[in-house]
């Protein structure tokens, strides 16, 4: 039963992201874990993004509105308040999950409860060649990998499922419009350990 399984937020933020977002919400509706509410945080959209979003008859969509245009990592801060689950993923407008990505991660948990987050594999895909490449080919390591990662930063924000408790003393930083995912992650590693699934359950969008 649903009620038995942790509630998953999936933060999605939007400005003006239409051209791919269709494919993106259809990749987590199409999930095999069904416990999950996708956040919907619309940053003043000027496109056809209100209107796709709403043509989605699922009740686990929750959209907001921003009041003003803000940058990527306070849209983040401010959908981030709005999740309910025990547990937060991100899924960029542009990006898409593999189906068995939030069963996946929610397995890997059950299994770890030491652990705070858990990223996975990608694929990387050309949208102007039409190719998909593998991003890493060998397995990555798992634990206290600050150093590690400041070295050779790895973990995409669309693989990335994280407790929602360390939203309670962390946050992504405000002004940054580029580095946020960096930034923060960088500073979790240093003291939370980090999991690492070699399985591919994302795909980054090159365009």
């Amino acid at each position: 039963m649903l009620k038995d399984k942790p509630l998953v937020s999936v933060i999605m933020n939007c400005h003006n992201g239409s051209k791919f977002l269709k494919q993106s919400v259809n990749s987590v509706i199409s999930q095999t874990y069904k416990n999950w509410e996708l956040i919907f945080w619309d940053n003043v959209s000027q496109d056809e993004s209100i209107k796709i979003i709403s043509q989605f008859p699922d009740s686990r969509i929750k959209y907001f509105k921003s009041e003003k245009f803000n940058t990527l990592y306070k849209s983040r801060n401010l959908a981030i308040q709005k999740a309910k689950g025990e547990f937060i993923s991100f899924l960029d407008t542009d990006d898409m999950w593999q189906k068995d990505k939030l069963e996946k991660h929610m397995n890997f948990f059950s299994k770890n409860k030491d652990y705070k987050i858990v990223y996975s594999n990608y694929y990387i895909y050309d949208e102007t060649k039409k190719k998909k490449f593998i991003k890493f080919k060998k397995t990555l390591s798992s634990g206290i990998i600050f150093e590690e990662q400041l070295k050779n930063y790895t973990a995409a924000i669309n693989t990335i499922c994280l407790r929602s408790s360390i939203f309670k003393d962390n946050s992504f930083t405000d002004n940054f419009d580029i580095i946020g995912d960096f930034d923060l992650f960088l500073k979790l590693s240093e003291n939370k350990k980090i999991g690492y699934m070699h399985d591919i359950l994302a795909v980054y969008r090159l365009h």
